[in-house]
Formats: C-alpha cells, structure tokens, sequence
C-alpha cells in the first residue's frame, strides 16, 4: 500500500492513490493535515490547474513546501482535486 513518511512518521497511506506523472496523489481522507503547515507557495500546471502548497512538520524537522495539491483543478485532470502528492524529503513508498 503506497505510504508517505517523514522523518519516521506517516504522513498518508492509501491504496486509492492516483498515480500521475510518476506522483501518487493520496486521497485527503488518508493524509494526517495535523502534520502539515500551509505556505503561499503556488505554481500552474498548464494541464493540471494552480497547486497550492503546505509545509510537512514531524518532530522539530520541516520538508518546506513537501506536499502539494490541486484545489480547483483543471478539467483534464478533476480526478486529483484535493488529493496531495509529496516531495523534498517526503518519501513515498509502493
């Protein structure tokens, strides 16, 4: 079951992601938000929409802008609206 950890602590688990260019996003119900923080950080997607993202904080240890998502996503891809996917630091496990 694909997994997100950080600094040894599960951040999501779900065997309902959606696998998209190489990221699984994992469902919001599967993702422990009390580990994140929000941050202004936005990017665009030209297919995918304007992510939004928030900081993942375990234990005194920060992955700045470590997950990702897309609030208001593109037609093309309303499949991962609200889903997070995860980088700097976070890793993500099959």
């Amino acid at each position: 079951m694909p997994r997100a950890t950080f600094n040894g602590e599960t951040i999501a688990e779900s065997d309902e992601t959606i696998v998209v260019e190489g990221n699984h996003y994992f469902p919001p119900s599967s993702v422990n938000e009390a580990l994140l923080q929000g941050s202004d950080t936005h990017t665009v997607c030209p297919w995918k929409g304007t992510a939004s993202y928030k900081s993942v904080v375990v234990g005194g240890e920060q992955a700045a802008d470590g997950a990702w998502y897309y609030p208001q996503a593109k037609d093309e891809a309303k499949n991962i609206e609200g889903y997070y996917a995860f980088w700097k630091g976070v890793e993500v496990s099959d």
